[in-house]
């Protein structure tokens, strides 16, 4: 599990809080900053020591009670944490909900996890930090939606169909079968072959089950 971790995050007992979920995480050394200028201070000096923090756990919003801050808010700080350590895991915790601002910080800031300070987040934030640390991208189930539409504008029914029946375990020369019930004109074997074959070469794969696991990791299937 992460063991060294910062928290950006301006409200004392949703510090606490997440304090206290990091320990029961195993997290060693944790850090907390109240404004995102501080929070940028501390990465500095934690890589200048040569002990980099493994995690960023950030808000969006601050409160702008104190004068002279360079970064006004989340997005800002994620922008300036990554120039300075590109590999940084990055969380946001805030109770933000538009589905814009949450597929542009998976798709444009490359966020790892996103956690809506709702009904859920007792659950979801322990959960993010596990996926996060196994190399997933967490996303409340309230706003899963907004990135799997984002992340999914590529992918055809058609193309869904014929990962999600491979990631069910049906075998590849079965899915014309299942294709042809459902209707699909391009049902035969060499049809499914080209097609998969062009969306691994699109997304860069070589194996059908990387193309299975990203597709769950976006929640395109």
């Amino acid at each position: 599990m992460f063991e060294r971790v910062l928290i950006a995050e301006d409200h004392q007992s949703v510090n606490r809080w997440v304090l206290q979920t990091l320990e029961k995480q195993g997290a060693s050394y944790i850090r907390q900053a109240h404004y995102c200028d501080e929070a940028l201070k501390l990465l500095e000096i934690a890589g200048n020591e040569g002990s980099p923090f493994d995690l960023l756990i950030t808000d969006l919003s601050f409160r702008e009670d104190r004068p002279g801050q360079k970064l006004a808010c989340g997005t800002d700080l994620i922008v300036a944490a990554r120039k300075l350590q590109p590999n940084l895991k990055v969380l946001v915790f805030s109770a933000e909900e538009q589905s814009t601002v949450v597929s542009s910080l998976v798709e444009r800031f490359g966020i790892n996890g996103y956690v809506w300070k709702g009904p859920r987040d007792e659950e979801d934030l322990p959960a993010a930090i596990q996926h996060i640390f196994r190399g997933k991208i967490f996303v409340s189930r309230e706003l899963q939606q907004a990135v799997r539409s984002k992340n999914a504008h590529d992918f055809s029914d058609y193309d869904i169909t014929i990962i999600s029946e491979l990631a069910q375990g049906t075998y590849q020369k079965n899915i014309p079968y299942v294709l042809a019930q459902q209707g699909y004109k391009a049902s035969s074997l060499r049809s499914v072959e080209k097609r998969l074959g062009d969306i691994r070469d699109a997304l860069g794969f070589t194996k059908n089950e990387q193309l299975i696991a990203y597709c769950k990791d976006h929640w395109i299937i």
